[in-house]
């Protein structure tokens, strides 16, 4: 030991007893709570925790290193517990990492209210929906969040649109509630929703559910957009309905101007490219084909869309122009341009169109094509072209 160090040396005594009051509480008993595994670097023997108070004056060497022993490496893994126990941070408000299986809530069950013309039909999309769900358990979520967890075809309705046809600067629960409350405000919407539905599964062989159409089925979808932006437009809102119909536009590939009015019983099969006039009339129980424009003929404002009755059919490629009226129960073919008056259930083709049997004496159908879906009745007197 250096001279300046000895033993009896009024330095050597201070820096003992101030190593006594800053070094480490003795360690606890080894036990398996409180084992740490052996520290990954060489331990450097006989390192006092006070050298680095020496001044640097002292001329002695430093003992050289030794290869660690067992001995060190019990106290410095005791150490190194000790450390861990007093230094470690304790966060008791830190989020568990344990995972919970969180189920979901079975779905609410419907009031039934027997003076709702739509309380049969939900019900029944609602059997259709638990028994898809169980043939594909893939879709049960998605069955779910669309049909299963709501009370009615209003409320669903809303969330299924706004799933559809929201964007970054359109918030799905802003549309939501939106639409629910145009959808409660005014239930003949909801009377038109159910009649459309029940016109599709009558009328398209593709259709193999209420719950289909009402899921998948754009052309459904883009009618009852149209008929939220209708009670929007007449109610003032013209802004936000445009942009509705823009969306829709955008989303279904059908534009329909928010100030057509639209009847009940409606089918648009296939729908892409359907676009329909700000003054269009189209009646009750219409089928229409895609890529049919009822559209104007000039710049001139006004009144300059065609009026569509009741029962009418109309064949995909079709336009018809100007104000022109088309009769209860008539018939356009595919690909015909009509740019006249077309009689109540008479049938009209052709590019321009004319009246099988003549302007003078017309054919007459005797039922409504519109529900038939008969394209080709009476066509041999029209023309006898064969392949």
């Amino acid at each position: 030991m250096s001279p300046s160090l000895s033993t009896n040396s009024s330095l050597y005594i201070s820096l003992s007893s101030a190593s006594h009051f800053l070094s480490p509480p003795p360690p606890p008993p080894m036990s398996a709570a409180n084992f740490l595994p052996p520290p990954p670097f060489p331990l450097i023997k006989n390192h006092h925790p006070m050298s680095t108070c020496v001044h640097s004056s002292r001329t002695a060497e430093t003992p050289p290193h030794s290869n660690p022993t067992a001995d060190d490496h019990h106290v410095f893994s005791a150490a190194t517990a000790t450390y861990v126990r007093f230094c470690r941070p304790n966060l008791p408000d830190l989020a568990s990492c344990t995972t919970t299986k969180k189920e979901l809530p079975p779905p609410p069950t419907p009031t039934p209210n027997p003076s709702h013309p739509t309380g049969d039909l939900w019900r029944r999309m609602r059997d259709e929906a638990t028994s898809d769900a169980d043939q594909e358990p893939i879709l049960s979520s998605y069955y779910h969040t669309s049909i299963l967890s709501h009370d009615s075809l209003e409320c669903a309705l809303a969330n299924h649109l706004s799933l559809k046809l929201s964007d970054l600067t359109l918030p799905t629960k802003t549309l939501s509630d939106l639409f629910l409350t145009v959808l409660t405000d005014d239930q003949e919407i909801i009377f038109a929703v159910n009649d459309d539905l029940t016109a599709v599964k009558e009328r398209d062989p593709a259709c193999i559910s209420y719950v289909h159409c009402f899921l998948n089925f754009k052309g459904f979808l883009a009618v009852q957009s149209h008929r939220i932006a209708h009670k929007l437009w007449s109610n003032g809102r013209k802004t936000l309905a445009l942009l509705i119909q823009s969306r829709v536009s955008e989303v279904f590939a059908v534009d329909i101007h928010p100030g057509a009015k639209i009847g009940r019983g409606i089918l648009l099969d296939h729908a892409t490219g359907v676009v329909v006039g700000e003054t269009a009339v189209i009646g009750d129980n219409v089928s229409i084909l895609h890529n049919v424009t009822l559209g104007g003929t000039g710049k001139i404002s006004g009144d300059r869309h065609p009026k569509i009755g009741d029962g009418v059919l109309i064949g995909a490629g079709t336009c018809v122009l100007g104000s022109v009226r088309i009769g209860d129960g008539a018939k356009i073919g595919a690909g015909s341009v009509v740019l006249k008056e077309v009689p109540a259930r008479t049938t009209a083709v052709g590019n321009p169109a004319k009246l099988i049997g003549g302007k003078e004496n017309p054919v007459k159908l005797d039922k409504m094509p519109g529900l038939t879906m008969d394209h080709t009745s009476h066509i041999s007197e029209w023309s006898d072209y064969v392949i």
